[in-house]
């Protein structure tokens, strides 16, 4: 049986080989993976650890907040905030940024992150995950560290990923060079790497869309779907099944695992808005993923990699997954 590679071992490897990881950017990376495991302990104990719930207060978006939420967002700012590696974080449940105390060294990088990913389904116990992305902090920014020094186009991320936490906590990432998969090994304490250059079909059978929205859908949108609801009959000649988590680490972790398309699409009820997802904590990190894994992520008209945000709360319609099927949608709101 071969031996088992650890997360540090991977990162060391890579730092090694070709230099993709530079010694900075791999403590960061091991100091998220140990934030989380803890809050993989914390929702492992569920109601047994009284972090079930509401917490009685609402985020920046104006969402009620999980205990679990306010818990995983204080784990992820407490393990980073002792600097060398890290100049500022922000994170989707924070208004603004939070720039690493000056009692501590700056280092050269910028954390963003949704803490909890799939807060609906906590007390259900579904799937729910972390959601994080990396970048470089802009150069000439040796004033400080403003929230301007993160907007950047997500194709400058240096490292992205996610941790699900479900029946096995897997930690999934990318550093530019494919996607490698870790489970947490909770005898050992440590993430083992599971599956390594991870690819997505081209093509598949699988979508993923809230469909009691479908009233409020954009005309390509409704196309694309009613096709795959024609089945054999239809268009496409295929069957298509609908999976839908409400978790969108979970239904990311399962178009990795083996093919589909996710649509999370602008819709009529909220026209102002180009999207309900957050560019820079979810669409950029899952997009890089997916685009790494040979996928294709897009708002509809354009790459998502390739949107220059405007504002750190920024929302996005996202399609991505398996490459013929996101073209192919992609192609109708041409």
């Amino acid at each position: 049986m071969p031996a088992r590679v650890s997360l540090t071992r991977y990162l060391v490897e890579q730092q090694r080989v070709d230099g993709r990881i530079p010694p900075q950017l791999r403590l960061l990376i091991e100091i998220v993976a140990r934030a989380c495991k803890k809050i993989s302990h914390a929702v492992e104990k569920g109601a047994l650890g009284d972090v079930l719930g509401s917490a009685g207060t609402d985020n920046v978006q104006g969402e009620v907040q999980k205990k679990l939420d306010i818990i995983a967002n204080e784990e992820l700012i407490e393990a980073n905030e002792w600097g060398g590696h890290l100049a500022a974080m922000a994170s989707e449940e924070m208004e603004g940024i939070y720039v690493v105390p000056n009692r501590y060294p700056q280092g050269e990088y910028l954390l963003l992150f949704d803490p909890l990913d799939g807060s609906s389904n906590i007390d259900v116990n579904v799937s729910i995950g972390t959601i994080f992305s990396v970048l470089k902090k802009p150069d000439g920014s040796n004033h400080g560290v403003s929230e301007q020094d993160f907007l950047q186009a997500g194709a400058r991320q240096v490292a992205a990923g996610y941790c699900i936490y479900g029946p096995q906590t897997t930690l999934v990432l990318t550093v530019g060079d494919g996607v490698a998969m870790f489970t947490l090994d909770r005898e050992q304490g440590s993430f083992v790497l599971t599956q390594e250059d991870v690819q997505i079909p081209e093509d598949t059978k699988e979508f993923a869309i809230n469909m009691s929205n479908m009233r409020h859908w954009d005309a390509p949108v409704k196309r694309y779907i009613d096709e795959c609801l024609a089945g054999k009959e239809g268009p496409r000649g295929k069957d298509f099944n609908m999976r839908w988590i409400a978790s969108m680490v979970a239904d990311v972790h399962r178009i990795l695992t083996r093919g589909g398309i996710f649509l999370y699409p602008w819709d009529k009820r909220e026209p102002e808005k180009p999207g309900k997802l957050r560019l820079l904590y979810e669409a950029n990190p899952m997009s890089w993923l997916v685009e790494q894994a040979g996928g294709m992520s897009t708002n509809g008209k354009q790459r998502i990699l390739d949107l220059q945000p405007t504002k750190l709360h920024e929302r996005v319609s996202v399609i991505l997954g398996s490459k013929n099927e996101v073209e192919r949608v992609t192609s109708y709101h041409r």
